[in-house]
């Protein structure tokens, strides 16, 4: 199976194509320059692998919590590839896609949201798949949900948040924290191909990101 991966969630930019179990990966962090190099990198790494968008069977893509604007770029590129191939997409949380990364079994991963707040879940492995122990949510740090449990892996940019004031709310349940890890299209991949091969690819029109917050910025009187 070919399949095509794109993520645009956090200030980096990554791109990556399965086939068949073994993955090359494009990532560079491009601050809010996503739309300039975004068809560019996947250019080049299908041009690379030799391979074309019509050999492709599906199209995933980081669907968020993240940057709006990121994460909008992402479906908007998966979507448009997917209908001018006939393809079917995968969309993967941001969230999910950092725990995968993380090599561990038990993984909280959270996300800087800006306004003093975080993007946060938790997720177990059991066997090939990942439970998630707590959904995506949109949270202060201080009302973090309480985990049941030791030996948690803390990764992602709202660890960092604070001064890491996340961490102390799970006191003594984590082994390590990774506040610099990101989201990225390799791991999106993964989950993706699994998903695909039990049928819950979507048809492109149907692919939805996922931004769990209706408001971007304070008002003035808010500030």
């Amino acid at each position: 199976m070919k399949l095509l991966a794109v993520e645009t969630s956090t200030e980096y930019c990554s791109v990556a194509l399965w086939q068949d179990g073994e993955i090359s990966e494009r990532c560079e962090l491009v601050g809010q320059k996503h739309s300039e190099l975004l068809m560019e990198m996947l250019d080049q790494l299908l041009r690379e692998a030799n391979v074309t968008i019509s050999q492709l069977e599906s199209i995933a893509f980081g669907k968020g919590p993240g940057s709006f604007t990121g994460v909008r770029i992402a479906c908007g590129v998966a979507q448009g590839l997917a209908l001018g191939a006939n393809l079917k997409v995968v969309g993967v949380c941001t969230l999910q896609a950092l725990a995968q990364a993380a090599g561990q079994n038990k993984v909280i991963a959270a996300l800087d949201a800006r306004m003093d707040e975080i993007y946060l879940a938790a997720y177990e492995k059991i066997g090939d798949e990942w439970r998630e122990v707590v959904e995506p949510c949109l949270c202060k740090i201080e009302n973090a949900p309480r985990l049941v449990g030791n030996d948690w892996l803390a990764v992602g940019s709202g660890f960092a948040v604070k001064e890491g004031a996340l961490s102390s709310q799970y006191s003594g349940q984590i082994l390590d924290v990774d506040a610099l890890a990101v989201p990225k299209a390799g791991a999106v991949a993964q989950i993706a191909a699994v998903e695909f091969s039990k049928g819950n690819a979507v048809d492109a029109a149907l692919a939805l990101p996922l931004y769990l917050r209706d408001k971007v910025a304070y008002k003035t009187s808010e500030r």
